[in-house]
């Protein structure tokens, strides 16, 4: 059964949860959409979309895209509409009801103070003299997401914690994330408010959905799914993922929660573990019950 929410204002879940309600978190680019270099199992998304079809299911995507191409997505890659979704890397969450894409003001709320007053311009002067940082187009940034182009060959680690040290002198609360777009060969720098996490965003979702730990997995591919895969919540790492990105969630997990990351080999139903593959070898491997609902997609 799905959770069910009223108003935007009030999404706060009524229902008893059932031992079969799963509540699927996915990244999208390179996660679920396939649009890196490595190939796709055939028919898989289609799979994909039958098992999420299910009642039992409710599905958030949890992506750095804004709302446009958000939609963009939907459409060129015919995905389902999810029942959520977290966007521009966590700084906005939508409830999305009949065609409806409804934006969650109380989560901006709570997220805002994080940047001591200041607004998205004024940060970027805070940041100015960073020789390396182009500033992204327009519609990639929004009122709590500052994003720019690095080169890929960048240090990025040691990118991050000189800006983090910088704004972390005018008293700003920031996350600074970077991650590679292998596709177009370039570094993302994105400054966010330190709680407009990824991580925040989900557990803010499954404390109003009434989503326990142990129904919730989340998907993703990139460095900036690390928090999530490497929280102690079930996470699945595709095997499309970049071998870097592998080993840091290893290293990050070795000591505490291991058995909560799922690294994709492509073993499961004649699936090559890339993209969907790996995010439906991951859920059956936390829920084995799916591997049923795939192979009895009609039930």
């Amino acid at each position: 059964m799905r959770w069910k929410a009223s108003r935007c204002s009030e999404w706060v879940s009524k229902k008893t949860m059932t031992n079969k309600s799963i509540f699927l978190c996915t990244d999208l680019d390179r996660t679920l959409i396939p649009n890196g270099h490595q190939p796709e199992s055939p028919g898989v998304r289609e799979r994909f979309a039958r098992l999420v079809a299910r009642p039992e299911i409710t599905l958030a995507y949890v992506s750095g895209r804004d709302k446009r191409l958000l939609l963009s997505a939907i459409q060129e890659w015919d995905l389902p509409v999810p029942d959520y979704a977290i966007g521009d890397v966590g700084t906005t969450i939508y409830r999305v009801s009949g065609g409806q894409w409804e934006a969650w003001q109380d989560w901006h709320e709570e997220i805002g103070p994080d940047w001591a007053g200041h607004d998205r311009d004024s940060l970027a002067r805070l940041l100015e003299g960073f020789d390396r940082l182009t500033p992204q187009e327009p519609e990639k940034q929004n009122t709590f997401k500052l994003s720019y182009y690095t080169p890929s060959s960048v240090y990025g680690e040691q990118l991050v914690a000189a800006m983090q040290q910088r704004l972390a002198e005018q008293g700003v609360r920031a996350s600074v994330i970077w991650s590679v777009d292998e596709m177009e060969d370039v570094g993302l720098i994105d400054v966010l408010p330190k709680s407009a996490t990824k991580m925040h965003a989900i557990r803010f979702l499954q404390s109003r959905l009434g989503a326990p730990d142990d129904r919730t997995v989340f998907a993703g591919d990139s460095g900036n799914d690390l928090a999530v895969l490497t929280s102690g919540l079930q996470a699945v790492l595709v095997a499309n993922a970049r071998d870097d990105v592998k080993r840091a969630a290893r290293e990050q997990t070795r000591e505490h929660n291991p058995q909560k990351l799922y690294i994709a080999v492509g073993d499961t139903l004649d699936m090559n573990g890339n993209y969907s593959a790996g995010i439906l070898e991951g859920l059956i491997h936390f829920m084995p019950e799916t591997r049923d609902w795939l192979l009895n997609h009609a039930d």
